[in-house]
């Protein structure tokens, strides 16, 4: 099933105002650079985004912070972007900060079709407040909530017509997890090839969870912060 779309802006169509996205990458690797720009452009607002972290003040997630097209942010970690700590502590915009391995878990249980679990982790923490409790093992742990996201926005390296993706090293990240679980999700890769050019082995996701799929262009592939030794 050819499932390409031709560009971002179209991949982009169906995402409407006060929607919930997922949104894959670590920092700025593997974000899905094409797609963030489409929303910038189609001034799409009041939107949940369930990311790792919310980019960069002049890039990422930060594009759309910028314009106050996010009314709430899910994430784990967002100490880099000074605009959203400003409408943070201005009440601006609503934050639910989530211990990572439990982000990571909640995406991938949306997709495994597992609504809830128990973690121990952030029990004791305000991250458990209104929580359910029950001890396993002598231990406390609280229940966690699959995701539920309208949208979700994974980059990849390669991938076919068919949607099946493959991702490179470190940018593999949160993306997997988020293919599985969007309702709706769209996949842009650095190169689209035909069926069959893909070694079957590596593929890291089945099209079957990709409905619409594009050739991104012009990727900055930024780093976040550049540290070299001293010579």
């Amino acid at each position: 099933m050819d499932k390409r779309v031709k560009n971002a802006a179209e991949a982009i169509e169906g995402i409407t105002d006060n929607m919930t996205l997922m949104l894959g990458g670590f920092g700025l690797c593997g974000i899905p650079e094409n797609c963030i720009s489409a929303l910038v452009a189609a001034n799409i607002k009041g939107l949940t985004c369930i990311s790792n972290n919310a980019g960069v003040d002049d890039f990422g997630l930060g594009l759309l912070l910028q314009k106050r097209q996010i009314k709430k942010m899910i994430s784990s970690y967002v100490g880099e972007n000074d605009e959203f700590e400003r409408q943070m502590l201005s009440g601006e915009l609503e934050v639910d900060l989530i211990p990572q391995g439990s982000l990571a878990e909640r995406c991938r249980a949306a997709g495994a079709g597992i609504p809830a679990f128990f973690t121990p982790a952030g029990y004791g923490t305000e991250v458990a407040a209104g929580k359910e409790v029950r001890w396993f093992n002598g231990k406390p742990h609280i229940l966690e909530h699959a995701f539920h996201a309208d949208f979700a926005l994974v980059k990849a390296w390669k991938g076919d017509k068919n949607g099946n993706l493959i991702y490179k090293g470190t940018a593999r990240n949160f993306n997997p997890a988020m293919a599985m679980a969007g309702k709706i999700t769209i996949a842009e890769v650095e190169h689209l090839v035909e069926p069959g050019e893909l070694d079957p082995n590596e593929i890291h996701t089945p099209g079957v969870f990709i409905q619409r799929i594009f050739e991104g262009v012009n990727y900055e592939k930024r780093i976040e912060q550049r540290t070299v030794r001293e010579r």
